[in-house]
């Protein structure tokens, strides 16, 4: 399932009791404060939650898949994602209760 921003405002608000549109100002100067920051270099860390980081891809060799002619692959900046001990936790417990049980296996 994929969340859209739209879906994560009415969610945000209906739990806080705030309405849409104060939500969906607030989450899009988060997004913005945040994607400026990286942009600038920055790292961010929310507690428990995970850390936002630019990271350098040195510059390869790359292929090309169709003609397999070696083409050079400049350096670039990327964001990476680490979850936090919370989010990793959460996850786990999540997916343990989704996966299925033998009990239920198909043959």
């Amino acid at each position: 399932m994929t969340m859209t921003k739209r879906e994560l405002v009415t969610e945000v608000a209906n739990k806080l009791g705030m309405t849409q549109n104060e939500v969906t100002d607030i989450i899009e100067g988060a997004f913005e404060v945040i994607a400026q920051g990286l942009a600038e270099g920055e790292r961010w860390e929310l507690r428990d939650f995970g850390i936002f980081e630019v990271k350098v891809r040195a510059a390869r060799q790359g292929r090309n898949p169709r003609t397999g002619e070696v083409v050079p692959v400049p350096e670039r900046r990327v964001v990476t994602f680490k979850p936090g001990k919370k989010m990793k936790e959460r996850v786990a417990r999540a997916t343990m209760k989704l996966s299925p049980s033998p009990d239920n296996h198909r043959e």
